[in-house]
């Protein structure tokens, strides 16, 4: 429905310019929300969707954190005095689970709300079953995968309800089913009409249902198209596409036929995983093979020890059975001992959590980090720095801080120190997540390019649209077990 009811959201010529940057995340933003309303917030990568969030969710703090200008207020008040009437959901979950066990994670929420100690654990249950997690109370949270992670912290949001719901990609890290089961979940619960709504999410198609209106922003220069999903979709989808905002229609088409093996860079055999403390086994006698020239696609559901396995095939992670064997080169001792030198020469890994590998203070610097390393005269690795930040849309952030970039400029500054390094074996966990049409159509291009001039290339996704146009041979996950990779059977015909 559209919003009849008083605003709950106001922003008057409203900007707001991260601390240490030159260029505003957003600014001369006009905007009015109205209680009751559902909101799609659509925009380029980079565009302040994730700023603007937190702004409503009063996490921004002038002059401390950044320089503000205009006003944004929630529920009548300046949005810095009214933390607790918003509840976000972000697009790293990681970054607000606060507590070691799952139950706890959700209480926390309410004993801050100081909500009566009867009520709290019956709340939490609902929250948890609500959201399909279930796992007992006591299950810790670093146990969980990223996806699983995503649904403890709506349910954060669901135990607290708030009046106005932000929600950043919810669905970013989800399986099919996760992703189907989190929307079913959302339109349950929104549907009792008390609740305001404002999402950011790049699958647009699924969420159309959730929302009765669409506000597209533009980079720094406030809305660029406002209304019905149907009037906007309508009446700017050119212009949207030209701006690289996801819109309904076809997908992109496949860049080439599936390739044929060429040789074996990489082999796994019956590689057995087992969480530390417990014993119980994230992967069970796994087999992979990463072959020269081609895209393995590794699917699954969440949980189902695909990232831990992407961690055993770059390296970084020693299992507790089985064998990893590089093919391809590289120092004569065994692949898990290989010292870092040569592990970023010969192999680039990207992880599903892009801080997890930054250690430099600009993104320029970032990119510099493994030609150095790897003896690259000082000159061709700032040529290939500056082509990456080029193609994927960073060179303005050139000089910004990497853990102050939006997630989808995270993930394509860790794209880029993968493969700065020009090696030989990628191994990507997500490497889509958080991108709009047109940077996601780059970073394809990117590992398309990257395949065809030799390299293996495997890919940790729940992105079908990845997979469609890019994976020559997929195999899927499942309670820790491989199936044996396949030519992508959609496309094999």
């Amino acid at each position: 429905m559209l919003g009849t009811e008083r605003p709950l959201v106001q922003a008057r010529g409203w900007g707001w310019r991260h601390a240490g940057r030159r260029q505003w995340a957003v600014r001369d933003l006009d905007l009015v929300v109205h209680a009751g309303e559902r909101v799609l917030l659509l925009g380029a990568s980079g565009a302040g969707k994730s700023t603007l969030l937190a702004a409503l969710a009063g996490l921004l703090r002038a002059p401390e954190s950044g320089d503000e200008e205009g006003s944004l207020l929630v529920d009548g008040s300046p949005a810095i005095e009214t933390t607790g009437r918003a509840g976000i959901v972000f697009q790293d979950p990681s970054s607000s689970l606060v507590m070691g066990r799952v139950g706890d994670e959700v209480a926390f929420g309410l004993e801050n709300q100081a909500v009566p100690a009867p009520e709290i654990w019956p709340r939490v249950q609902r929250a948890l079953d609500a959201v399909g997690l279930g796992y007992p109370l006591h299950h810790q949270t670093d146990r969980l995968s990223g996806g699983e992670q995503q649904r403890l912290a709506i349910a954060d949001v669901v135990a607290a309800g708030p009046l106005l719901w932000l929600l950043d990609e919810p669905t970013a890290n989800l399986d099919p089913p996760g992703t189907a089961l989190v929307l079913e979940t959302l339109h349950e619960l929104l549907g009792r009409g008390a609740d305001t709504l404002v999402l950011v999410e790049h699958k647009v198609s699924p969420v159309l249902e959730l929302v009765d209106r669409v506000v597209v922003l533009g980079a720094g220069s406030g809305v660029m198209a406002d209304g019905s999903p149907e009037k906007v979709f309508s009446r700017h989808s050119k212009a949207l596409r030209a701006a690289g905002v996801w819109v309904p229609g076809p997908p992109p088409p496949r860049l080439a036929p599936p390739r044929a093996p060429g040789h074996p860079v990489l082999e796994a055999e019956s590689v057995a995983v087992r969480y530390p403390g417990t014993g119980a086994p994230a992967v069970s006698g796994a087999d992979a093979t990463a072959f020269s020239g081609q895209v393995l696609a590794i699917t699954g559901h969440n949980g189902s020890g695909k990232s831990t396995l992407a961690l055993v095939l770059s390296s970084l992670l020693t299992p507790s059975a089985g064998n990893v064997r590089f093919l391809a080169g590289g120092p004569p001792v065994p692949y898990t001992k290989w010292p870092a030198r040569d592990l970023v020469r010969w192999v680039g890994t990207v992880f599903q959590e892009p801080e997890h590998q930054f250690v430099a203070s600009s993104v320029e610097d970032e990119l510099l980090v493994g030609p150095r390393r790897t003896g690259v005269a000082e000159g061709a690795g700032r040529r290939k720095a500056a082509e990456l930040m080029e193609r994927l849309h960073l060179g303005p952030l050139a000089k910004a801080n990497p853990f102050t970039l939006s997630g989808g400029e995270k993930r394509r500054l860790s794209v880029a120190t993968a493969l700065a390094t020009e090696p030989v074996f990628l191994v990507l966990d997500e490497p889509t997540f958080g991108q709009d049409a047109s940077t996601w159509g780059e970073l394809v291009a990117l590992l398309g390019e990257q395949r065809d001039a030799g390299s293996a290339v495997v890919c940790v996704t729940h992105d079908e649209q990845l997979v469609a146009t890019l994976a020559d041979r997929e195999a899927r996950m499942s309670g820790g077990r491989l199936a044996t990779a396949g030519v992508v059977a959609a496309l094999a015909s």
